[in-house]
């Protein structure tokens, strides 16, 4: 799931990933913001889900994935919209345009 949060005086948007697993001891953020490299997600036990928060340029548009036990590959299930990727399998996009 993805939360975001605007600011009047930034150019910047503050976007938080959020990924359950039942089977899940680690998750990884894998997007193309970063060049692809897995960003670890911290584990809340209280809701058992894995979460990160980032801050993204505004009016942009960013694919990205779910990395679990390094291994498997998964989507946010709530993303934004779905771009076929060149692995037969889609990427997960996360746009920062205000609504």
């Amino acid at each position: 799931m993805l939360k975001k949060r605007f600011f009047k005086t930034k150019e910047e948007a503050e976007v938080t990933f959020e990924y359950a697993h039942p089977d899940a001891q680690e998750v990884s953020l894998v997007a193309e913001f970063n060049e692809w490299q897995p960003v670890e997600m911290r584990y809340s036990k209280k809701d058992q889900t894995f979460r990160t928060k980032l801050r993204l340029p505004k009016d942009s548009e960013f694919h990205f994935r779910y990395l679990i036990n390094d291994e498997q590959w998964d989507n946010d299930h709530k993303a934004d919209a779905y771009v076929a990727n060149g692995f037969g399998s889609d990427n997960s996009v996360v746009s920062t345009f205000a609504s």
